[in-house]
């Protein structure tokens, strides 16, 4: 799990965090931080692959949503039986309470 949010999350959260700070200009003395490095980048990667640049922002976000959906997607198929068991413990329990009071609500108004 640890390796996860390394390999996973640590870019998700650098891309994300050098995407607020350059948008808003929040550079702290920083060029790569900056709303001129931030437009730079898109222009060339729009440049690149071909497509106007403010089309770029978008296709990055949908693609980040995709890619976070299939890694616990996998995750939870790695951990089925646990999540399984937790879901059993957390809401089976609760049904055969209920189930049991009613039956002994039953038995109650039943009895002379």
């Amino acid at each position: 799990m640890k390796w996860l949010m390394i390999f996973w999350g640590g870019p998700v959260i650098l891309l994300t965090g050098w995407y607020g700070l350059s948008y808003y200009d929040m550079s702290f003395g920083i060029f790569m931080l900056t709303r001129e490095a931030h437009d730079l980048v898109f222009r060339i990667y729009g440049h690149v692959l071909g497509i106007p640049p403010e089309t770029i922002p978008p296709l990055v976000a949908r693609a980040m949503v995709v890619d976070t959906l299939i890694v616990f997607g996998l995750l939870a198929v790695r951990r089925h039986r646990q999540i399984v068991a937790w879901y059993r413990r957390r809401f089976d329990s609760s049904q055969s309470r209920e189930a049991s009071s009613l039956a002994s609500e039953a038995s109650l108004s039943s009895a002379p």
